[in-house]
């Protein structure tokens, strides 16, 4: 399903280092660049909930309802895409391919937010999200430079239009998108808290 939230606990904790991760987790500037792209995420999912609350006014669409998956056809129907599925770095799946996909769903979230917040009748508080996604693109690009090693040019987000003939469809829109939002940014943070175990468990002890 599209808005059900996958749990990768069990997968990330126990995934073996790879190569590629095992060098830059020595790489104090790459270990602070996680932290801080962590302090962004978590703090975009605290605000989630005031976001939505604010924004949405049927009590029927609820943040974190089991009946959010069945809205898998009007989310077709409206426009709303899917984000890449993150998952522990991996011999099969690359820092490299992570980093990525992490800049992809966040470019994905950003359009989405942007289409919406214009038909929100009160949408100061998901507008606020925006600037906060911009500076954890911002830090997902650090690293994907550092393990790259070469300039890259990340292409512009294309503005994304939704299918919102009515207010209804603007509600379900914005739901949504918050909804899968927070899915996306909980699988963030276990994937950024797994890049540097040892400075979590340093953490917790």
């Amino acid at each position: 399903m599209i808005f059900a939230i996958p749990c990768y606990m069990a997968t990330l904790a126990r995934s073996a280092p790879v190569p590629e991760r095992s060098a830059l987790v020595e790489d104090p500037e790459f270990v602070d660049i996680v932290q801080i792209s962590n302090s962004l995420t978590t703090k975009i999912l605290m605000s989630i909930p005031d976001a939505h609350d604010s924004s949405i006014r049927s009590k029927a669409l609820q943040l974190n309802s089991p009946e959010n998956s069945k809205f898998e056809q009007i989310a077709l129907e409206i426009g709303i895409r899917s984000a890449p599925q993150l998952r522990a770095v991996s011999e099969s799946f690359s820092l490299e391919a992570c980093l990525r996909s992490m800049c992809e769903g966040l470019q994905l979230h950003q359009a989405l937010l942007k289409s919406v917040i214009p038909r929100l009748q009160n949408g100061d508080k998901v507008k606020d999200l925006l600037p906060d996604i911009r500076d954890l693109v911002i830090q997902v690009n650090k690293m994907l430079k550092m393990v790259h090693r070469e300039v890259l040019v990340q292409p512009t987000p294309t503005p994304m239009t939704l299918n919102l003939p009515g207010d209804y469809e603007v509600q379900i829109a914005a739901h949504l998108t918050l909804v899968q939002l927070q899915s996306f940014g909980q699988d963030m943070v276990r994937v950024l808290r797994s890049l540097v175990p040892n400075d979590e468990e340093e953490t917790q002890s």
